[in-house]
């Protein structure tokens, strides 16, 4: 590809080596990355509106990849320095690192969030964006997450999550908890729908 075409695919906000990170990391383990591509900039955006950049605490996102949702919460407004980013894979740690030197960026399994964050965080967060693989997951480690991301939340703040399939991630008629979803976001590759929790 020339030169002003890589420049041109830049300033759009796409940025190559980040689909090569993914689609290798997807070769590799596929169930753990759980997306052949980053999420696309409406998915991104989607999830970031669901955040309210006034509310304090930290904001806690989950499998931020190479972190296209990371960009769009501080494009939302959310301070760098209140992102709390949890990932597994080293490569995209190193380079959220370098992209985001602010933020706290964690290198670990964030379906033992409870774990990771007992040490870490010291007030309620504001919200828990996941862009995790939640449907390849068990029911139970499933709820186990909902379940330690709103024993980390602010009471109703949002835990945010997108899935590619048809059917809810978490289950919607769980007892003390308020799920809501968006319209299915066609122009992400594939299609994908937010759903949001809040604990009432």
């Amino acid at each position: 590809m020339p030169l002003h075409s890589l420049v041109s695919v830049e300033k759009k906000g796409l940025r190559l080596d980040d689909e090569v990170h993914f689609i290798r990391s997807w070769f590799e383990k596929p169930l753990a990355t759980g997306a052949v591509m980053p999420s696309g900039r409406v998915l991104a955006r989607t999830m970031a509106r669901y955040v309210d950049p006034t509310v304090s605490g930290p904001v806690i996102e989950l499998g931020p990849g190479t972190g296209p949702v990371t960009e769009a919460l501080v494009k939302q407004g959310v301070d760098p320095a209140r992102l709390v980013l949890v990932e597994f894979n080293p490569v995209f740690c190193r380079l959220l690192r370098s992209r985001y030197p602010a933020a706290t960026v964690v290198q670990g399994d964030a379906y033992r969030l409870r774990r990771l964050m007992e040490n870490l965080v010291r007030e309620p967060a504001a919200a828990v964006v996941s862009g995790l693989p939640l449907v390849t997951k068990p029911l139970r480690t499933r709820l186990r997450l909902m379940s330690d991301a709103l024993g980390l939340l602010a009471p109703g703040a949002p835990f945010v999550q997108f899935t590619y399939a048809m059917v809810p991630p978490i289950p919607k008629a769980l007892s003390g908890v308020r799920a809501e979803a968006s319209e299915l976001i066609w122009m992400n590759l594939p299609p994908a729908r937010v759903w949001v929790y809040r604990g009432s």
